[in-house]
């Protein structure tokens, strides 16, 4: 089977002004790095407000366009930007998440990859932050629930910060399974070991800054994938995040661009135990755009062959 790509050019468009780094080059960047692949590729379309609604509430979608420019750049905090051409991009980049979700529960590819801005694990259920203005793998666990046959959900989150919007909208979810690395100390400054959720179903694996393959490898392989199997989701959803890269400027871990295909493969054998090989991923961040263009690339080559 195939693997999907969502993605759309309004990614490009949504400006965060000059020196940001969630820039518009994050899109080209990683569909450069994807070009030489046999992908299935789909326009992402916008997602529906009542998606938007189980995440974060009736009026927060409402609320949130509203802030939008119509010329220059409105702040929302001062790493949160929104410009004219925000409220397509987000409401693209969550539909992309529940457009694949849709076509991988229903058995048109095997998994998927929404190469997206902005991202989301930082958009919490009330609040836009982090570079994030819609939770988007959160929009997409909730929405797999409503589906047929889709009754548990996992969210596995790889990025360098942690994803306190996604534990904070999925958390009171007894369905949802939360799991994330991340450095610590770090922003947000959230996801320390012992948060575990109301229902004890988030994760959290700390990295102390320096921290590389081995450490990462093994936080994964002994303590995360295995709680998260135990929960035996229906369908995985990836937050794809590929700023712990020794590259990056954001952050001070370690990883290779090999981690990044290690951490999917076995993500992928995961979905393969519980849910039927189903996967979804979306992009998060990566702000040096050749170590993002390489990771992705290795991220999604993993995927399309492990859904082979």
């Amino acid at each position: 089977m195939t693997t999907l790509l969502y993605a759309h050019p309004v990614f490009g468009d949504h400006d965060t002004g000059p020196g940001h780094p969630e820039q518009p080059a994050r899109a080209a960047a990683v569909l450069e790095g994807l070009s030489g692949m046999a992908l299935e590729r789909r326009d992402a379309p916008e997602v529906a407000p009542e998606a938007v609604a189980r995440a974060h509430g009736p009026d927060f979608l409402g609320a949130l366009l509203a802030r939008a420019p119509e010329q220059g750049l409105c702040f929302i905090d001062t790493d949160t930007v929104m410009s004219p051409a925000s409220p397509e991009a987000a409401l693209r980049a969550a539909g992309a998440v529940v457009a694949a979700v849709e076509a991988v529960v229903a058995g048109a590819a095997a998994n998927a990859f929404c190469a997206v801005r902005p991202p989301g694990h930082h958009a919490e259920r009330h609040q836009a932050m982090g570079f994030c203005l819609l939770s988007n793998a959160a929009i997409g666990a909730l929405h797999a629930l409503t589906l047929p046959g889709i009754e548990r959900v996992a969210v596995l989150d790889f990025d360098v910060h942690h994803g306190n919007g996604s534990q904070d909208i999925l958390a009171p979810d007894p369905r949802v399974f939360f799991a994330s690395s991340h450095q610590m100390p770090l922003y947000p400054g959230t996801g320390a070991p012992h948060e575990h959720g109301p229902h004890g179903t988030v994760r959290n694996g700390a990295l102390a800054p320096g921290a590389g393959s081995f450490e990462f490898r093994a936080m994964w392989e002994r303590q995360l994938l295995p709680a998260a199997e135990r929960f035996a989701p229906d369908l995985v959803i990836v937050s794809a995040g590929f700023d712990a890269h020794r590259a990056d400027p954001l952050a001070s871990i370690e990883l290779e661009t090999a981690d990044f295909a290690w951490i999917t493969g076995a993500i992928c054998e995961l979905a393969e135990a519980t849910a039927g090989g189903r996967v979804v991923s979306t992009l998060e961040g990566g702000y040096d755009l050749a170590a993002l263009a390489a990771s992705a690339a290795a991220h999604v080559g993993e995927l399309q062959e492990r859904g082979a």
